[in-house]
């Protein structure tokens, strides 16, 4: 049986958030190879709670004359040229991402998709260099405007650094498995949906004290 769904389309104006981690080869989007891209897609059940619903993620080679920042390679662990990674080009990366993220604005009724990410504008820069490398038409992301859940932890849990954030938070945080871009990409979503659903039930829970409180003015005696 098909899980009944709220669409996104009053919530955020018309965009559909989208959780996005990449990981690279350096810190230039022109110069440095784009490595690793994972998107999970969040949507509403049928009480407006935010959950995951999809994951998709690809290995992608790296683009001709790319550079690399053997640094950043350290810290990623990732080799770019190492046969099991199972890498596909830049353009086919983009649109085994983009088509079910295509697929989801529509079911949602919503305009485009909206970047999330942790200091999403690294993330963002990447991804359009690699859109205006490949000449990549109609991309579903809205093209500079983001959200940024290094915000959101530093308001909700005093915390800016991912792995502290998501401690703070009471989600499970694995080391050794941090940095590739499919596990950033879910944990970054299972805490903008536990603030989303957070702030959600406040709402929920101020309308109902507004409401009580009415109706004890209502039919409070007068004097």
């Amino acid at each position: 049986m098909e899980t009944t769904r709220l669409p996104f389309d009053k919530r955020f104006r018309g965009y559909l958030p989208v959780i996005v981690d990449i990981e690279t080869a350096g810190f230039n989007p022109k110069k440095h190879a784009l490595l690793e891209l994972a998107a999970v897609i969040v949507e509403l059940d049928d009480q407006g709670r935010m959950e995951i619903t999809e994951r998709h993620c690809a290995n992608v080679a790296p683009f001709k004359n790319a550079e690399f920042d053997e640094s950043a390679l350290k810290f990623n662990g990732i080799d770019p040229y190492h046969p099991f990674r199972m890498a596909i080009e830049e353009k086919d990366a983009l649109e085994k991402l983009f088509k079910p993220i295509k697929k989801a604005v529509k079911r949602n009724n919503c305009t485009r998709a909206i970047l999330v990410g942790h200091n999403p504008a690294f993330d963002l820069s990447f991804l359009n260099a690699a859109i205006t490398r490949t000449q990549y038409k109609r991309s579903p992301f809205h093209p500079f405007s983001t959200f940024d859940t290094a915000t959101l932890g530093g308001l909700f849990y005093k915390q800016t650094v991912l792995a502290k954030i998501a401690q703070t938070a009471g989600l499970v945080w694995d080391n050794d498995k941090a940095h590739a871009a499919l596990y950033d990409a879910e944990k970054t979503a299972e805490l903008f949906c536990q603030v989303f659903n957070r702030l959600d039930y406040l709402e929920k829970l101020d309308q109902m004290n507004q409401q009580a409180l009415a109706k004890n003015q209502d039919i409070e005696p007068s004097n």
